[in-house]
Formats: C-alpha cells, sequence, structure tokens
C-alpha cells in the first residue's frame, strides 16, 4: 500500500513574517506538508544574515540558522512599492489556506497585507498574527525584546529562580521567539480545523507576552488568589541542582520527600536523613553536596543516580549535544554528514501518518512570485462538519499528571472537546499536592496547580492494575477519539495498552505518548521533570551568569513538551480526518526542548562556535541588562529590578534624550552598536546609577514613550495587574466549590472566531464524574457501588501506595 501524504499536504501557507517566531511557526506546518511560500521584500529576510555568534556569513550565502528554519519552503519576493508585485501576493493569498505575518518585513507592513486588511479582503484566510503584546491593547505599539518581554511576563524572576545577592537573570536563548512561534502553529491549525466546517477563516492573535507568562511561570496568579501567598518566596539557588563534577557539569534533582531520602544516601549522608526540615531548607549543605560531586566522574554519577531513581542529566550544550548516547541512539540529530551542519530532527514521530520529508532552504527569490500565484488557486474543497467550537465533539481520556501532558489536553478542552482527566484513589494527579496543607479539610480539591490546568475537564478515578478497571478502561477507550498519557514508557507497555491493542478497541484510535527521554535509548526509562529536560537539551545551559553555574530555568521543560505534543497531535487528527486511519503519536519532552535549543548545535556545527550564558546580555542588544531600582515589595525586600535592552542606533538615542544627556552618554564612540558593546560594563555602571534613586515605574514612564524598550522585572504573581493582560483579558475568575474564586491564565492565542470566555467550568472534583461516565458506558449503579466497595473508583485519596 503506498504511502499517504504528510498531513498538511493540502494547505497552502503564504508566510510574510521575519525573525524566528514566524518561521518556526511556519516551519511545523511545513513539516507537516504545507506547502509554504515565504514571501520576502528584494533584501530578503534579515534572518538570512543573522548568526547568534557574529560568525561572518559569505556573501550570496544564508546563515545556518535561517536554512534550518526555511527547510522545505519556497522563496518569492515582492517590492511593495510596485502595485503589480503586491496583486501577485493578494492572488497567491486567494489560493491559501493561511498567511503567517508579524511586524517588520516591508511585505507584512504594506497597509494591504496588515490582518484586519487581509481578513476584509480574503475572508476565507487563516490570518496567525504574532507580535510582542497582541493586536490590541494599550502596549500594542510599544517596543519590546525578547529580554524586556521576559521581565514583563515575571520569567525573569521564575520560580525564584538564583542567587538573591545577584541580579535576577532571563533565560537564554529567545525562547519567548519560539514558544510564540510553536503557539502560531497551534493555533493555526485549530482555525484551519474549525474552517473545515464552516469555509471561514479568522485572525490567530499570538503574543509573546502572553506565551511567555504561561511558560515561564506556574499559574503564580492562581496561587496567590486561592492561597493568599506567592508560590515562591526568596530567590535561591537549588540544591542539589547543577553540579561540577571532575570531568564536567552534571545536575541531579530532588522533587519529593523519598528522593531526598534517596540522595542522602547516594552521597553518603544518612545522618541528614533523621531532619526532616533539611527537605525545605538545605541550602546550606551546598558545600558539602559541591564537594561529593567534585570528585566523582560524569559518569559515575549517571550510574549512581540511575540506581537510585534521582531525576538527572547531563548538562548539555552546542558541542556535545549531539554526541550524547541517548540522543545518537534515537538519531534526535541530522545533518552534518556532508560537511553541512547539524541541527534536531523534527519533535516529534508519527506513524502511519508522516511527516514531510525535509528539502533544503530556497535561496532568495528561487521561485518568480507570478508563477507561484498562478497555481495558487487550488485549494482543496472544505469539507466535514463544523461547529462553534474548534473542538466540538472531540471526545479524550486524558492520561496525563503534573504539567507536561495536562496542559496539551487543558487547550483541548477549553477549545470544546470533552476531556476526561484518568485518576486513581491511590494516585491522584501530583498537582493535587501543590496547594493546602494536607491538614485542611479536601486538601486534594485546593491546589491552585491543579485548578490552573484543568478546567473544562471531567474527572474519573479508576484504579486500571486491577482487572475490573481494566476492563472499564477497555469499555472507555472504545468511545473515545484520543488517548493522551505522560506515564513512564513502561506503565502502558506492562498494562498491555500498546497502540496496536488500542486499535482492536477503536479502529481509528490516536494514541499520544509524551515520554521524557523517548521510547527508546538509554535513558528511555529515566525519571523526567521539568528542569532535567532543561539540563539534557541546552536551556540550562545558557542560563545564568557567566561566573557561576547555569541555572535551571525550572519551568519551560514542561509547557514547550505539552504544546508540541499537541501540535503533533493535531497533526494526527488531520490525518484521520483525511484518512479514516489512527495514528500514533511519540512525543518526547526532550525532542522538543533540543528543536528550541537548535541555535546551539547550528552554531557550533556550522562555525565552531560555542553559544555560552551572558548573564543578561545578549547578541540582539546593547545595552541589556537589569537595573536596581529604588522600590521596597510587600515584604519589605529592595529586591526590584528594571529591564532594559537597545537594539537599534535610533533607541540608543532616544534613550540618551530621555536621561538628559548626560557627558558619558553624548561620547560619539557609543553611537554605534560595536562601540557600545565595547563600552557595555561603563554603560551598565551608569544605568545602575541613574535607576537607582528612581522606582521603577518612573524608569519606565520616562523611557518607555520616548521608544526605549523597558519593563519592570515583575513578580510572577502580579501579572494580574499588567494593563495589557487586563485589557486584553488574558486571565478569567472562575469559582470553585472548594477553594473559592481565582483568576485563571487563558491562551495566549486569540481566535477572532472566539470563544469570548475559554474556562466555562472549574476544574473537576477527584471522582466528580465517576457515575456519570461509567452510567453511559453501561454500567449499572450495583456495578459502581462494587467498584467503590473494591476501591477500584472513589471521590478521596486512599493510602494505597501514593
Amino acid at each position: 500500500m503506498p504511502e499517504s501524504p504528510a498531513p498538511l499536504s493540502e494547505w497552502l501557507v503564504v508566510d510574510v513574517s521575519t525573525g524566528i517566531a514566524g518561521a518556526y511557526c511556519s516551519k511545523i506546518l511545513a513539516d507537516g506538508g504545507a506547502d509554504v511560500v515565504k514571501v520576502e521584500p528584494p533584501g530578503g529576510d534579515p534572518l538570512r544574515r543573522w548568526s547568534a555568534s557574529g560568525a561572518a556569513i559569505p556573501a550570496g550565502e544564508d546563515g545556518a540558522l535561517f536554512r534550518f528554519l526555511a527547510a522545505s519552503k519556497r522563496s518569492a519576493v515582492a517590492d511593495p512599492s510596485r502595485d503589480d508585485d503586491m496583486e501577485q501576493v493578494h492572488a497567491l493569498l486567494a489560493g491559501a489556506d493561511a498567511v503567517v505575518w508579524s511586524r517588520g518585513s516591508p511585505v507584512a507592513e504594506h497597509a494591504s497585507l496588515r490582518p484586519q486588511a487581509l481578513r476584509a479582503r480574503h475572508p476565507h484566510l487563516t490570518v496567525t498574527s504574532i507580535t510582542p503584546f497582541g493586536l490590541d491593547g494599550p502596549w500594542t505599539d510599544r517596543p519590546a525584546t525578547e529580554f524586556t518581554l521576559q521581565a514583563w511576563s515575571g520569567g525573569i524572576v521564575g520560580l525564584g529562580r538564583g542567587d538573591p545577592d545577584r541580579a535576577p537573570v532571563f533565560v537564554g536563548g529567545r525562547v519567548g521567539e519560539w514558544l510564540s512561534g510553536l503557539f502560531g502553529a497551534v493555533g493555526t491549525m485549530v482555525s484551519r480545523r474549525r474552517a473545515v466546517g464552516s469555509g471561514t477563516g479568522e485572525i490567530v492573535d499570538v503574543s509573546m507576552l502572553e506565551s511567555l507568562a504561561l511558560c515561564l511561570t506556574y499559574y503564580p496568579v492562581t496561587y496567590v488568589d486561592a492561597l493568599g501567598r506567592p508560590f515562591r518566596g526568596k530567590r535561591s539557588v537549588v540544591t542539589p541542582g547543577v553540579a561540577v563534577a571532575k570531568d564536567g557539569m552534571i545536575a541531579v534533582g530532588v522533587g519529593t520527600g523519598q528522593q531526598w531520602l534517596d540522595f542522602c544516601a547516594m552521597v553518603g549522608q544518612p545522618q541528614w536523613m533523621e531532619d526532616t526540615s533539611l527537605f525545605r531548607e538545605r541550602g546550606h549543605l551546598a558545600p558539602v553536596i559541591d564537594a561529593w560531586f567534585a570528585d566523582h566522574t560524569v559518569e559515575e554519577i549517571r550510574e549512581l543516580a540511575a540506581a537510585f531513581r534521582l531525576p538527572h542529566a547531563v548538562i548539555a550544550n552546542g558541542a556535545n549535544l549531539p554526541h550524547l548516547d541517548h540522543f545518537e541512539a534515537r538519531a534526535s540529530f541530522e545533518g552534518g554528514g556532508d560537511g553541512g551542519f547539524v541541527r534536531p530532527a523534527p519533535p516529534f514521530r508519527l506513524r502511519p501518518a508522516r511527516l514531510r520529508a525535509t528539502e533544503p532552504a530556497a535561496v532568495l527569490g528561487a521561485h518568480e512570485l507570478r508563477d507561484v500565484a498562478a497555481v495558487a488557486p487550488r485549494r482543496a474543497p472544505m469539507r466535514g462538519t463544523g461547529g462553534d467550537l474548534p473542538f466540538a465533539g472531540l471526545r479524550v481520556l486524558d492520561m496525563t499528571a503534573f504539567w507536561a501532558g495536562p496542559v496539551c489536553t487543558h487547550v483541548l478542552a477549553l477549545l470544546g472537546a470533552e476531556v476526561i482527566h484518568l485518576e486513581s484513589t491511590t494516585r491522584p494527579d501530583g498537582t493535587r499536592m501543590l496547594g493546602a496543607p494536607m491538614t485542611e479539610p479536601q486538601w486534594w480539591e485546593r491546589s491552585p496547580i491543579f485548578s490552573g490546568i484543568n478546567t473544562n475537564k471531567k474527572s474519573l478515578t479508576l484504579d486500571f492494575r486491577t482487572d475490573g478497571g481494566m476492563e472499564v478502561l477497555r469499555q472507555l477507550v472504545r468511545t473515545v477519539d484520543v488517548v493522551v498519557e505522560n506515564y513512564t514508557p513502561r506503565v502502558l507497555e506492562q498494562a498491555g495498552l500498546t497502540f496496536e491493542a488500542l486499535r482492536e478497541l477503536r479502529e481509528d484510535i490516536v494514541l499520544v505518548r509524551m515520554p521524557g527521554f523517548g521510547l527508546d535509548g538509554p535513558w528511555r526509562d529515566n525519571a523526567a521533570f521539568a528542569y532535567t529536560i532543561e539540563d539534557a537539551s541546552g536551556l540550562t545551559w545558557l542560563t545564568g551568569h557567566p561566573d557561576q553555574k547555569p541555572l535551571e530555568p525550572y519551568c519551560l521543560g514542561d509547557p514547550n513538551a505539552g504544546i508540541h505534543a499537541l501540535a503533533a497531535l493535531l497533526l494526527a487528527l488531520e490525518h484521520r480526518r483525511r484518512t479514516g486511519e489512527g495514528v500514533f503519536v511519540e512525543a518526547a519532552m526532550v525532542d522538543a526542548a533540543v528543536n528550541i535549543t537548535a541555535e546551539q548545535v547550528i552554531e557550533y556545527s556550522a562555525y565552531g562556535a560555542l553559544l555560552e550564558r551572558a548573564g543578561n546580555r545578549g547578541p540582539t542588544a546593547a545595552p541589556q541588562g537589569v537595573y536596581h531600582t529604588a522600590d521596597v515589595d510587600e515584604r519589605g525586600r529592595t529586591d526590584s529590578w528594571v529591564a532594559l535592552a537597545v537594539e537599534t542606533d535610533g533607541q540608543w538615542e532616544a534613550l540618551v534624550e530621555a536621561i538628559g544627556r548626560p557627558s558619558w552618554a553624548v561620547d560619539p564612540a557609543l553611537a554605534t552598536a560595536a562601540g557600545r558593546r565595547g563600552a557595555h560594563d561603563r554603560i551598565d555602571e551608569h544605568l545602575s546609577a541613574w535607576c537607582a534613586p528612581r522606582r521603577a515605574d518612573e524608569v519606565v514612564e520616562l523611557l518607555w514613550p520616548a521608544g526605549v524598550p523597558v519593563a519592570k522585572v515583575v513578580q510572577p504573581h502580579h501579572q494580574g495587574e499588567l494593563a495589557q493582560l487586563q485589557a486584553r483579558r488574558y486571565f478569567e475568575v472562575v469559582d470553585h466549590p472548594v477553594s473559592g474564586a481565582a483568576r485563571h491564565s487563558t491562551l495566549p492565542m486569540r481566535l477572532s472566531g472566539g470563544p469570548e470566555r475559554l474556562h466555562r467550568r472549574h476544574a473537576p472534583l477527584l471522582g466528580e464524574h465517576n457515575t456519570e461516565i461509567l452510567t453511559a458506558l453501561g454500567l449499572s449503579p450495583v456495578d459502581i457501588a462494587a467498584l467503590e466497595r473494591d476501591g477500584i473508583v472513589g471521590t478521596s485519596p486512599s493510602k494505597g501506595d501514593t
């Protein structure tokens, strides 16, 4: 039987964006089979000439990062000053399914190609816009950079990350661009799913600020509303965490009480087990722990940590990533054998659906715009049934826990799917433990984290390790379209719930598996938490001060994995819609992470440049940094900062004017980016002295209207006070029957076709829908009572083996 074409092979996507975010959005679509035509101005996308290390790109060649992001795309040139060219662009759009748009390209800035104008002229199109703040709200036209957006989002402080005696640091590697592009791809596929039924497109409005707020913090506003205190207090360096071994760096994590006891045994300090306070406060033990790590090799520590089942990973970077044994075994990287550069393989694997075979990026203008436009009106007729919500009628069995899995299924639930969150009374979702003390009544219903990520879902408790529970699970699988799970790999296999077994129950089932390190390879069974994924992918390597050990971001490894898994699920659903076949998806967390750190491996393999952490400095701006202000926070601390980034000479001149043209700032040597970069230390000293006596709001009010990218370094739980997030209704109040009312995050992509409100129902109580779901499967009240009596279902945690 011939192979089916890639899921999006009938799609035509026009990309008029510039930069990483739009390029990654359309790359995901191109990998899924879409015909992506990149329409560029005569000079081309500036990304063609970009190298994060500053490597010289020979004339007539394109940079390696551009070639990675533009793989399998076509290139056509349009001069926005020529009416004929713009008419050809519109002829191309008339036959397209979607357009990816961002500010910055002269083509995209043409009045007829702005999102609202596109929507009016081409109502069938999905117009995916990716901007710093979104298309509306009081900040929509304010200057911003990745760095200042991380500050506004709360992501620079994150989950209390960093040495309290040093300035807080941002997460390195322009992660906001990659995350926003990922949400753009998901939003595009969601919109086209709805358009299949309606024949009508819409605007998908992606905000980078909201993408960072969702992925770099852990539902802090919901947490403070529900419990009256922030999730984290004073900034700190996690102990144990990143460590320097005899021959390299490795990280070992402790996330549970049992893991702490096991760690104490591993490092030969059994007396630490007797002091229960050390599980919460152990920073003072760092010298002893550091000495133990320094006395062992990386491989010795890996073997010991694996034996004690402790989360661990090598601190990976652009030089060693492709050569780590696990990535070599899984062929996680491609290229390099022909003298070209090394780059990550796609972040997920599907069968029998398949991704597109990668083709080289097109040189600028390789395809004549007139020729491309002439054959554009060939969209397949739309077919299927629509609904008010994109996933209306889709039934999902959510066998996930913690953050990565539930964030994937949460988007489905917010957009109309019936999502059944499976737990058991002996093993409830671990996020239920993150909240009120266990001494409070119904403590398991009071977790703001569980609430923040599980609204609109139903809850079924079922112990499928029993024969009775397994029989019920089989009956349930027959009724669902999709199963998503993020257990360790052996759980489903030991239960006999393979893709082949599930297809015997439902032939067109879509199974999404989200293992931390994949279903094969030497790290397959290693424990995977957000921080271990960050360690193993290079995210940790680029974060922190250069004179200290790197810092684990401690957050985005989970949501990044969940949204990549959702992208793969959407491709699988499109394949099923077109062929009627079920699809197996493997969406390993680490594969998602190495894709958003692709620049590190690409720079090293293409130019021999190892990208390294630089505190708060970066390759796109100088000066760039955080500067202390005179504010005192609600706890009486002076840990208050502003973030500032100057990317252009014009922004520098605006800064100089706004601070009163002091003599040091009018030095002609600082008029160029190269001069400012060479004098960065001196500039920082002067800016620090200027900011120190001022409040952060005063600094922002002086600099931002003048055109300088600046931001307060926001504590995460203050996100809800930001005027931009309030104007865009990023938070919605949800009333919970046990924990009360609290603001809940929505999504960083707005669909102009609605819904206006995303949270329709509070997160489910444990086992709240047992009777409803089991009755629909044909079980009688007597049957259900028997399951309850046997402990197979229930509505409160039981001791068991949690």
